[in-house]
């Protein structure tokens, strides 16, 4: 197969002079930028970068997300590699009394859930791979109906003290008081919110005029390698680097791309997730636990290689 263009998106997210900063995700995604020029030869006019640094002029807002990823998807055609590094805070919303779903946050809090994702996911054309690297809290079911190939761990271990690293989630009732004091509703409902303040930007799952495509998955569709399990979280550390000295990182992302630096030859989706696994290990990171979520062929085809057979879809 002809090998077509390479495109990314890369999203970082501090958060900077909030209650819920973080450290380590513009480093996160910098480094990235590097790994994919370096090593997969990506070229650097096809990669974006979105960080919320307060003088830049386009902030990675839910919508400017969104659109972005929607522009790099309606571009890529049979052989095309795309790739989505988000590094940032997750959520669990309560979508009703029953069920919680995956989100992670943009630097405006405009949500984007695993229904936008999915959309996301059914756009891509036959042939292309599309990668999320998505370092973020509760990321196991970002997208959905996928096999388990790499699972939870059933008992975990004492890990690193928590009080020595930030958690990147931001619990559902903070997001809940923090749209009631913009709203003045007084409402569990989190899509209420969502709608009166973003509009047509929020997630489609709240969004009745943009109803969620029930398009089948297809057996080769969907590639979920998630930095950590759905109920768990991901941890923005301090980590020693060889090159960098001590640097704030994702600790997922970090891993991740130590795998890669460690490992200079071809490595495939199974690999990543389970040599992250033993470096989180390693680290101490005993309770967060990258798992893999594709089909049984995708699961061993190359990491950010263009797909040998059909349309393929990574998220990390």
């Amino acid at each position: 197969m002809e090998i077509g263009k390479k495109m990314a998106l890369l999203v970082g997210c501090n958060y900077p002079n909030t209650p819920h900063e973080l450290h380590g995700c513009h480093n996160d995604v910098l480094a990235m930028r590097e790994i994919l020029i370096t090593r997969f030869k990506f070229d650097p006019k096809f990669i974006e970068l979105l960080i919320d640094k307060p003088k830049n002029s386009i902030m990675p807002t839910g919508a400017n997300i969104k659109n972005t990823l929607t522009k790099m998807i309606d571009r890529a055609e049979k052989g095309d590699t795309l790739f989505f590094h988000y590094s940032g805070h997750g959520t669990l919303i309560n979508k009703n009394s029953s069920k919680q779903e995956e989100a992670i946050v943009p630097c405006d809090f405009n949500l984007i859930t695993s229904a936008d994702f999915r959309q996301l996911v059914n756009r891509v054309p036959k042939g292309a791979a599309f990668t999320i690297l998505s370092d973020s809290c509760h990321s196991g079911g970002l997208i959905d109906k996928e096999t388990e190939q790499i699972g939870p761990e059933k008992e975990k271990e004492n890990g690193v003290n928590q009080d020595s690293y930030k958690t990147k989630e931001i619990p559902f009732e903070s997001l809940l008081q923090y749209f009631t004091s913009l709203t003045n509703k007084i409402n569990r409902d989190i899509g209420t919110h969502l709608l009166e303040v973003f509009g047509e930007d929020a997630s489609i799952m709240f969004n009745e005029l943009q109803p969620i495509e029930k398009k089948p998955l297809k057996p080769d569709e969907g590639i979920l390698l998630s930095g950590c399990q759905t109920n768990e979280t991901s941890a923005d550390v301090e980590i020693n680097n060889m090159d960098n000295g001590r640097k704030p990182c994702g600790a997922f992302s970090n891993a991740v791309q130590m795998v890669l630096k460690e490992n200079r030859g071809p490595l495939s989706n199974r690999q990543i997730v389970m040599l992250a696994r033993k470096i989180l290990m390693m680290q101490h990171f005993n309770n967060q636990h990258p798992c893999l979520y594709c089909s049984d062929e995708n699961a061993d085809e190359m990491f950010l290689s263009p797909p040998q057979k059909t349309c393929h879809v990574h998220e990390i």
